[in-house]
């Protein structure tokens, strides 16, 4: 839970100034903010520096050094804001699909948000998700040429399915309805920051959505996406890319931060 002053820091981190009432408007408002506020970044990991998931820990590094994170980090403060707001909010493991397999448990955090009689899912962690909150039980939305969706998998678990407009449907994450403590999330987060076998320990990322796409930067390269155009263009040193994270994502790296190691890593 957040006390007030807390969350007067993170609205303002939001650019948030509607109400504060457990509301599906208020939810909807507040996750399409927060995806297009917050990046969606591991900047710290490839800089070798560990992470904290305390709430302390989180607001400073979200509210007041406007820096982003990954799925532990916003989902879980996301749900604390929401908590505080008097929603009812559950944190749930998720199984990533990489192209052939799905990952381990708690591979990825979601929240399930119940407000007004009905479940919700959100995900401000993710990177490049649904924008608008996903009913537990509904036909899924339509978001710049692509749909989501819901549907049965093994197991009882569900599958969130993502669908380019004109394309088959395909998996990106399953996951159970479980409730887990945030406690239950700490090795997966510790092995997602640590093992060479990680997503995120082989490249940077940061990336946040705009009005009509999204803008990543990866590497030494930025990628700008308007629903169907896509272009990359190269980093060319140091300046420039802390000149493009300021530029587009509000974050201004401290001086100590070895920028030609996030640059480096590109494969």
């Amino acid at each position: 839970m957040l006390n007030d002053k807390d969350q007067d820091a993170y609205f303002d981190r939001l650019a948030y100034t509607g109400p504060r009432t457990a509301s599906l408007p208020v939810l909807t408002a507040l996750h399409q903010a927060h995806l297009q506020h917050i990046p969606f970044e591991n900047l710290d990991i490839s800089l070798g520096r560990k992470l904290n998931l305390s709430p302390s820990a989180l607001l400073d590094k979200v509210s007041h050094k406007k820096r982003g994170g990954f799925c532990y980090e916003l989902n879980h403060l996301f749900g604390l804001l929401l908590e505080s707001l008097g929603f009812a909010v559950s944190r749930l493991s998720a199984k990533v699909f990489n192209g052939q397999q799905y990952g381990p448990d708690f591979d990825h955090m979601l929240l399930l948000v119940k407000t007004e009689g009905q479940s919700w899912l959100a995900d401000v962690g993710f990177g490049d998700c649904f924008r608008t909150p996903l009913s537990l039980h509904g036909d899924g939305v339509h978001e710049l040429g692509m749909h989501y969706s819901l549907q049965a998998g093994e197991g009882g678990q569900l599958v969130l399915m993502q669908a380019r407009d004109g394309a088959a449907a395909h998996p990106e994450y399953c996951f159970s309805l479980r409730d887990h403590a945030i406690e239950d999330f700490y090795d997966m987060c510790l092995y997602q920051q640590t093992s060479p076998a990680s997503h995120f320990t082989q490249k940077s990322i940061c990336s946040i959505a705009t009005p009509d796409g999204r803008i990543s930067v990866s590497n030494n390269k930025c990628i700008m996406t308007r629903t169907a155009d896509r272009h990359v263009h190269s980093i060319a040193d140091e300046a420039e890319y802390r000149q493009i994270l300021r530029e587009h994502f509000g974050v201004n790296l401290d001086a100590g931060a070895d920028i030609k190691r996030l640059m480096a890593r590109h494969s």
